[in-house]
Parts: C-alpha cells; structure tokens; sequence
C-alpha cells in the first residue's frame, strides 16, 4: 500500500499563490512541483475562499487584545483606589 505524501503550509501556498497569478496553467505548475493537478486546484481555491480571513482576523484580533488589555487596566486601577482608600483610613489621613 502507497504512503499518502503530505506537504507543508509553505508549499501548498508558493503553489496556490502560482495558481492565482495565472502565468502558467495548473498542468505546467503540477508537472514543475511533481503534484496532482486536482490538488493544484484545491489548494487555489482554498487560498482563494481564505484571503478575507487573513485581513479580518488581525483587525478583530488587535481590537479584542486592546479590549482585554483596558479591562485588565481599569481593574488594576479599581484595586489600587481601593488599596489606596485603605491605606487613608488605616493611616488616620481621611476624618
């Protein structure tokens, strides 16, 4: 029985990049890489259906750190009031 290759993300995108540009047909790209022509179209189409993934997770993914980053901050900021509160009452500095 005949091992099923795999291949790395690094390949799978130089080829479906190729693809994409159209300079060569998928049957030249196949030959030259030693790929099913099928997988050359699978591999384009993913890249394809995936690109607007690529810009809009970085943009949700800053807005959602910099949320994270606010609410760690706004609490660290309610603790030290507090501590601070404490420390007037404990000191005899707040009548």
């Amino acid at each position: 029985m005949r091992q099923r290759k795999s291949y790395n993300s690094e390949f799978k995108a130089k080829i479906a990049t190729e693809a994409i540009k159209g300079q060569k047909t998928v049957q030249e790209i196949a030959n030259h890489y030693g790929v099913h022509p099928n997988q050359v179209g699978q591999w384009k189409k993913q890249a394809i259906e995936h690109l607007p993934e690529i810009f809009s997770d970085r943009r949700a993914k800053e807005q959602q750190s910099e949320e994270e980053l606010k609410a760690q901050l706004y609490q660290q900021i309610g603790q030290l009031q507090m501590e601070l509160e404490w420390f007037k009452k404990k000191s005899g500095l707040c009548r």
